[in-house]
């Protein structure tokens, strides 16, 4: 079965007041996202792999030179679904506890994760993601280049952000550092990413 490019969980023009335009989600879903799953499926149809999840396609091409083209693609539909959940209207605020102590015993406090975060994402060279991740109980921040996430590295996804330019360049132009803050302080769904712990 063709992969779909999945509806967006929200309006294209729900997150304007918190700082994503509709032109950003209209180009960045409708476009940047669908080119990804349109370019997917026409590297695996006729092909062995047709019939996998996008989590096994990219464990199965991750660092395999003779694949990276299909990596590519399906890592950023992989990211991208993600993405739009992580995100939501009128977000940012307080965290739910459970994540804010996990968030606290890591980090030291909730500024401090959001400077590293913003840091991760404002240092990451070219395009790629900064990731709020979780590896054996431990909550780490790291940037990833292109489209690399979490899953090649092991680790459990709890935050992305995207900082390719077709992110935020609509809105803030090369302002990358205020497009992260902005995504931390009104986009991000915590509720979304407190769901995403790891259960003991």
């Amino acid at each position: 079965m063709a992969f779909e490019l999945p509806d967006l969980p929200y309006s294209h023009d729900a997150l304007a007041s918190s700082g994503m335009s509709e032109e950003t989600l209209q180009y960045h879903h409708d476009l940047h996202h669908n080119a990804y799953i349109t370019k997917a499926n026409e590297l695996i149809a006729g092909t062995d792999l047709e019939g996998k999840s996008l989590e096994e396609l990219i464990t199965l091409t991750y660092n395999d030179a003779d694949k990276q083209g299909l990596f590519n693609q399906v890592s950023q539909a992989w990211n991208h679904n993600e993405f739009w959940h992580m995100m939501k209207p009128n977000g940012g605020g307080a965290m739910p506890p459970e994540l804010e102590t996990r968030i606290v015993a890591d980090f030291g406090s909730v500024d401090g994760f959001k400077k590293a975060f913003s840091a991760a994402g404002a240092g990451q060279f070219g395009s790629g993601w900064v990731w709020l991740t979780e590896e054996a109980g431990t909550l780490k921040v790291i940037g990833t280049p292109n489209g690399v996430n979490p899953l090649c590295l092991g680790r459990n996804t709890l935050l992305g952000c995207d900082v390719w330019e077709h992110s935020y360049y609509i809105d803030y132009r090369n302002k990358r550092p205020a497009y992260l803050e902005n995504f931390l302080e009104k986009l991000v769904n915590w509720e979304n990413v407190a769901g995403r712990l790891a259960t003991s």
